[in-house]
């Protein structure tokens, strides 16, 4: 966690959240998080109807990549957690990337997640599946809460105590309030380029069903897993903070580009690597690999065996 979070003005700390969020984001939560998740529902009645062409998964695939791991590099280990220094021009593309997943916006985003890791699975965490207990309908509450119930009954994390750095950045804070804006390109985006390449109306609309919604609708719940199946069931190799229960679950390694394993973010979160040990793949850490080498990022926080072993669980 950054030191950044634990500071306290002389006047005292500032509060946890600023309040119930707006009716308009509220709507716009409905908007962009059921529809896609309905159009998930529907995916393969209509994939088998033959409303499906090489063209919609080619789109689907770019933009899922370039969100993704706009998400996952960019929102999460390097805007967040700080795992490594980007050039300018990467830190903005970075930002662009990850706000094309529609998970809110940058500013937003990282402050909720360093609110979880200041707060993970206790009083404070703003999703955390053990919120209502331990047994089975406490725990089936929780994951539905974790997955996706709290972003429509939540508190908004004040930015002001947890992200003020971002706040203070003009490249940041542009892209935070253009973020309206990335909405309509990433939903329509896919519709125009598929429209295009096909020169028809059909193709647009295609394009706007698989590599718009469905695209989002999907990276929404591989993301929305992490915060719910990566805390309640997997595999717990490292030592994290009593009360954690941050889980590596590897079903989700690959569409996750590496989040899955979480048990290792937690006991080291500035890690630019999640996946550490043989056999873990992790997209995310070889994609930020491929920028120190291209000289883009630097100062990167790889592994270090030393640490990994003290952090390890003695068997």
């Amino acid at each position: 966690m950054t030191s950044v979070i634990e500071t306290t003005p002389a006047s005292g700390p500032k509060p946890l959240t600023d309040g119930p969020q707006p009716r308009a984001i509220l709507i716009a939560l409905y908007a962009f998080v059921i529809a896609p998740f309905l159009a998930v529902l529907v995916a393969i009645p209509v994939a088998w109807g033959g409303w499906l062409s090489w063209t919609d998964v080619a789109i689907a695939t770019v933009f899922y990549l370039i969100s993704g791991l706009g998400i996952t590099v960019g929102f999460h280990r390097y805007f967040t957690h700080g795992s490594f220094k980007a050039k300018r021009w990467l830190r903005v593309a970075l930002a662009l990337a990850g706000s094309l997943a529609i998970e809110g916006d940058i500013i937003q985003w990282v402050a909720d997640h360093r609110r979880h890791h200041a707060f993970s699975d206790q009083e404070g965490d703003p999703h955390s599946p053990w919120r209502y207990g331990t047994g089975f309908w406490a725990l089936t509450k929780g994951l539905w809460h974790a997955h996706m119930g709290w972003m429509f009954s939540r508190e908004l994390s004040n930015r002001d105590r947890f992200a003020p750095d971002l706040m203070a950045d003009e490249d940041i804070s542009r892209i935070d309030r253009l973020f309206p804006a990335i909405v309509l390109f990433s939903t329509l985006g896919p519709a125009a380029i598929g429209g295009l390449v096909t020169w028809s109306w059909q193709g647009a609309l295609s394009a706007f069903f698989w590599a718009g919604i469905l695209r989002i609708g999907l990276l929404h719940h591989v993301t929305w897993s992490i915060n719910s199946v990566c805390h309640v069931y997997g595999e717990r190799p490292f030592e994290v903070r009593n009360g954690d229960k941050a889980s590596n679950f590897w079903p989700l390694a690959v569409v996750s580009f590496g989040e899955s394993w979480h048990n290792l973010h937690h006991a080291d979160p500035t890690c630019a690597r999640h996946g550490v040990l043989r056999g873990q793949v992790d997209i995310s850490a070889r994609v930020i690999w491929v920028f120190e080498k291209t000289g883009a990022a630097s100062n990167v926080k790889w592994p270090n065996e030393q640490r990994l072993a003290a952090k390890m669980i003695k068997a």
